[in-house]
């Protein structure tokens, strides 16, 4: 955070200063435990935690000022509300910040790896700050600009929404100079009601660019396309269809991971991703299109993205076992973002050989369609030759299989029960855990593996 002395942050936020003033300069955080010297420390009180508890934990820990709504022992500015003081403190950052290029970037799958693959590629030119895991929300955004000081160049914001004007108020606070939206798809479905519904609060993100903003447009689906008549500055596209600005050609997998050329308005040149999944070929397409609108060229932005890998756990994570592959993507699911997980399945375990295994948690927030939902992931696993599907507490995968399916339908109601299958898993064989973040898959993915490990283990002990 920029240098600012605590009786000028209270001033900003509208507070009361409690304690003798004193230079602040480390950024802001909600947890007592990342607390460091200089560092501000927010006191939110939530459903189960109430902050005001930990902040002579962060003091201890190097912060020198807490913002409460309460006054406490330790040194604090007192408010009405934390949340909303800390994001007038965020948009006084970035008006002190006028040379600070922000990137804005929504979509209902993709973030969080788009914004990991951008961030190793800005970070070849310039100081370049990314929010940890996927703080996209009120507090999640304004703690990400707070981490942005003189010396950084470019700031990646990721913007999520429940409800219809959440990207608008996220893009008030941040005032991207490049909006990107990636796609519309049926991730919060039950929320929002409709994917036109869905798509509106996405466009909220390209209606609220100043005309000298640039917009990056995914072509994945029906809606984000359209959005380019809701800027009158400049639009770049990206896909793979062959008519977007900057897109991928000659496109091929290889032990699961994509290699395909990036083609842009100036030059050609050939990426290799490390990330696993044909999928990941939108989110690298998204990150290169906004690098090129920065001036980055081809050969740049193709070396970047073919060294970078993503830190964000449980998504699409390789687990090479002995004889055994096993894939932990449990972060979270939707219709789409399994559909890419159960093809980068069938994928890798062709070319492996052994039988393909997709342990399936519920897909949450898909509201009347839901059912519906389910059941076309079951027939998708069919069709591409999914050999176990083993549904989780869901048994709508199994709604449109008949008798005749090809693919072997196992239901179980927990992880405990799903554990039982696992005497079944042979040598060779390919592993998913995939599921929305209630169904907590990566635990039976965790379990998995470390049945596994004895399992061979005690082959190992009795072989001759």
């Amino acid at each position: 955070m920029i240098e600012m002395r605590a009786s000028e942050i209270a001033s900003v936020v509208g507070g009361q200063l409690h304690g003798e003033d004193i230079l602040v300069n480390g950024p802001a955080v909600l947890s007592s435990q990342k607390a460091s010297p200089g560092s501000i420390f927010l006191a939110i009180k939530g459903e189960r935690v109430d902050g005001h508890e930990y902040v002579l934990d962060a003091f201890t820990r190097g912060a020198v000022l807490a913002i409460t709504t309460h006054k406490v022992d330790q040194r604090c500015i007192v408010v009405e509300n934390v949340t909303t003081a800390i994001s007038a403190l965020a948009k006084y950052l970035r008006d002190e910040l006028p040379e600070l290029i922000v990137i804005g970037i929504t979509g209902s799958q993709g973030k969080t790896t788009t914004k990991e693959l951008l961030a190793s590629v800005l970070a070849i030119k310039g100081s370049t700050i990314a929010p940890e895991g996927n703080q996209n929300n009120e507090l999640g955004v304004p703690l990400t600009l707070l981490h942005c000081t003189a010396e950084t160049r470019y700031c990646i914001i990721e913007m999520g929404a429940r409800h219809q004007g959440d990207i608008a108020a996220l893009c008030a606070i941040a005032r991207p100079n490049i909006g990107v939206v990636l796609r519309v798809a049926a991730a919060h479905l039950g929320e929002f009601g409709s994917l036109e519904m869905i798509a509106a609060t996405k466009s909220e993100m390209i209606e609220t660019l100043q005309k000298d903003g640039v917009a990056v447009l995914g072509n994945y689906d029906s809606f984000t396309p359209s959005m380019k008549m809701l800027h009158e500055g400049k639009v770049i596209t990206f896909g793979e269809s062959g008519v977007e600005d900057i897109r991928a050609a000659d496109i091929e997998l290889r032990d699961g991971r994509p290699h395909f050329d990036l083609v842009t308005p100036e030059g050609r040149s050939t990426v290799a991703l490390r990330l696993v999944g044909i999928h990941q070929i939108s989110n690298a397409l998204a990150a290169a299109s906004i690098a090129h609108s920065l001036g980055f060229t081809a050969d740049e932005i193709a070396g970047a993205l073919s060294l970078a890998e993503t830190h964000a756990p449980w998504r699409m994570e390789l687990h090479e076992l002995p004889d055994m592959l096993l894939i932990n993507d449990a972060y979270n699911a939707s219709p789409d973002s399994m559909a890419a997980a159960l093809r980068t399945l069938a994928h890798l375990s062709q070319e492996r050989g052994g039988e393909s295994w997709a342990f399936l948690g519920k897909m949450a927030e898909l509201g009347e369609s839901s059912e519906a939902e389910h059941a076309a992931i079951g027939t998708l696993a069919s069709e591409i030759g999914i050999d176990h599907l083993v549904a989780v507490g869901a048994q709508e995968y199994a709604g449109d299989l008949g008798l005749h399916s090809s693919v072997s339908v196992h239901h179980f109601e927990s992880i405990e029960k799903a554990l039982e299958i696992a005497m079944h898993i042979h040598r060779g064989d390919v592993i998913l855990c995939k599921g929305s973040r209630s169904a907590g898959m990566e635990v039976l993915a965790d379990q998995l593996k470390e049945y596994w490990l004895k399992k061979i283990s005690k082959e190992e002990e009795v072989a001759p």
